[in-house]
């Protein structure tokens, strides 16, 4: 397993850049989505709430790629999207129909969950905008050749959601390979997204050959099993609980199956209650393994971004230079942090970062 190669911020316009798609989160508060009578409204998205964090809490210039529907829902969206400071001018508007009977704006309707009552999400997306993008639409030549990119993340729900989606997914990543920027990719299994798309078996037909381009793969334990096909000695099939050391075992396998991959980093989550988790992570490279500081019981508000957060915070240690150890410290305390407040979005600074991944604690600061 090789060394990640970054190249330097003097070289490039964008620190990082992610294809995906960004929906409205509706989101009911402490009711239910059957029962409510009203929705605060947040922006989201697997591959956005990456580079949304880059940006917000690590202070990194990104850039988002994404298709946006030419009403006033893509308007709210584009207002959202520069209220988390990321550019968007690589996107493509689609014009609106009337109805978005042809290019619509992804709706996701989320509730947190609470004790025994888990969370749930009812996507509404069919038929979006981000997902009609196809080869050709977006100019990968400027923004990774001339522009310049140090890295290039994306993932597993983007290319689920669409032919054309995975078609562009790969074309993104040759484009990036071929500029020497590094590509990150998040497994991010979704059943929902695969019930009419082929199932389980087509998302490995996909995830197995975009593997091939990807320097630094991220995922938890039921996305390795899921989306690539790999198992887990003594886990149990609902992945409640992990025997790590076999885990470790598979991350192995996979390594030695992708030569290309320089990285692969997991959050390991296990639920004691929608508000409970046992929380921390585990990178691989360089032919070692780093844990991140366990953090037992961890109380959680909305657990929904977190583990984009830990890949932000993940990505933003190696952007600047960290130790792997460091790196997977940074990622595990953005992610539990985010969980922390409402949205899919991190809300943390820099500086609580910090604090968390050296180890400190709660305590109030004055």
């Amino acid at each position: 397993m090789s060394k990640l190669k970054i190249k330097s911020a003097s070289e490039t316009k964008w620190d990082a850049a992610a294809l995906g798609e960004i929906m409205l989160r509706l989101d009911p508060g402490a009711g239910r989505i059957r029962s409510t009578r009203e929705f605060k409204v947040w922006e989201g998205g697997g591959e956005y709430n990456v580079v949304r964090g880059l940006h917000k809490c690590f202070n990194l210039n990104t850039t988002m790629v994404t298709g946006i529907a030419g009403n006033d829902l893509g308007l709210l969206l584009e207002d959202l999207i520069s209220q988390g400071g990321v550019d968007y001018s690589y996107s493509k508007k689609f014009e609106y129909d009337g109805i978005g009977r042809s290019f619509r704006q992804g709706l996701n309707f989320v509730e947190r969950g609470f004790g025994v009552r888990g969370a749930l999400g009812v996507s509404d997306r069919a038929n979006t905008a981000a997902s009609a993008l196809k080869p050709g639409d977006i100019d990968w030549k400027s923004l990774f050749e001339k522009d310049g990119v140090r890295w290039f993340h994306t993932g597993g729900i983007y290319s689920a959601l669409s032919e054309t989606s995975a078609e562009l997914t790969i074309e993104a990543m040759k484009a990036a390979k071929s500029a020497g920027t590094v590509i990150s990719y998040d497994l991010n299994y979704r059943p929902s997204l695969w019930k009419t798309n082929g199932g389980q078996p087509r998302a490995q037909e996909i995830n197995r050959e975009l593997a091939k381009y990807v320097d630094v793969m991220l995922g938890n334990e039921e996305d390795f099993s899921a989306a690539l096909g790999f198992k887990i000695k003594n886990s149990e099939k609902s992945f409640r609980s992990l025997d790590i050391e076999s885990y470790k075992e598979m991350i192995k396998t996979v390594a030695d199956e992708y030569p290309n991959l320089k990285a692969i980093a997991t959050t390991l989550r296990e639920v004691i209650s929608a508000t409970v988790n046992d929380w921390s992570a585990v990178l691989y490279t360089e032919g070692r393994f780093f844990r991140s500081i366990e953090r037992p019981r961890l109380e959680i508000y909305d657990r929904v971004g977190g583990g984009d957060s830990f890949a932000s915070g993940l990505i933003y240690g190696f952007l600047s230079g960290k130790t792997p150890e460091e790196s997977v410290n940074y990622g595990a305390a953005h992610g539990a942090l985010a969980m922390t407040t409402p949205g899919d979005t991190s809300m943390a600074s820099l500086k609580e970062v910090e604090k968390l991944a050296s180890g400190g604690g709660a305590r109030v600061d004055r």
